[in-house]
Parts: structure tokens; C-alpha cells; sequence
């Protein structure tokens, strides 16, 4: 990425974010964070990546609720940053967090399993 479309990224990451963190405090949703932003070089999409904590039912119903609202996102954009055009949303669900849980549990049962094979 060029160093443009990175500070683009990183305006529009901070803007939604802070955007998403005033206007859907609801438990409703859970707890979501805006990982990243990639945007093309054109500047013409942004790709948007987002960490929902809470159970797989809050997770869908959060990303469809924040798919319903991508124009308000959008719009959001576009009155906050000066760009010759604003960038169209794609919305993309981050599990890398829920991916790490996972392999830590798992680390975490192999040491179990191998401190219980040397205290036998």
C-alpha cells in the first residue's frame, strides 16, 4: 500500500470506530471494535474489519444490523474526511481474536495433559 492509501485507512478506521463507539453502545450488539481498514489503490472501497464480542447470534445480528446502516457509515466518511470521493463499504466480520481463544485453550490443555503424564 502506498503511504496515501494508508493514512486514508487510518482516518477512516479512527472515524468509524469512534462513530461506531458513540452510536451502538447498546449491549444489544456487543463490543465492536474496528480492527482494520484496507482500501484499494483508487481509493474507491473500503474494505472494514470488525471484532464482535459476544455469542454467534449477537455476531450475525450486529453485522447485519451494521450492513443495513453502510450508508450512514458511508456518509460519516464523506463529512469528515476531504476526499474526491468517498469510498464505497464492504464490511467483513474479524475472528482473528476468537482464533487466538481457541489456540490458547488448546496450548493450554496440551500443558494440562503433559504436566498430568509427569506427575504420574
Amino acid at each position: 500500500m502506498s503511504l496515501r492509501t494508508e493514512k486514508v485507512a487510518s482516518l477512516i478506521k479512527e472515524e468509524i470506530g469512534s462513530y461506531i463507539a458513540r452510536e451502538y453502545r447498546d449491549p444489544a450488539y456487543g463490543f465492536i471494535t474496528v480492527t482494520d481498514v484496507i482500501v484499494t489503490p483508487d481509493l474507491r472501497i473500503a474494505k472494514i474489519y470488525v471484532s464482535i464480542m459476544g455469542t454467534d447470534a449477537v455476531k450475525s445480528a450486529t453485522l447485519k444490523m451494521l450492513e443495513d446502516n453502510k450508508g450512514e457509515l458511508r456518509m460519516v466518511v464523506g463529512s469528515h474526511l476531504r476526499l474526491k470521493f468517498t469510498p464505497a463499504i464492504n464490511l467483513y466480520l474479524d475472528e482473528t481474536l476468537d482464533r487466538v481463544e481457541k489456540i490458547e485453550k488448546l496450548l493450554k490443555q496440551i500443558h494440562q495433559e503433559e504436566d498430568n503424564k509427569n506427575t504420574q
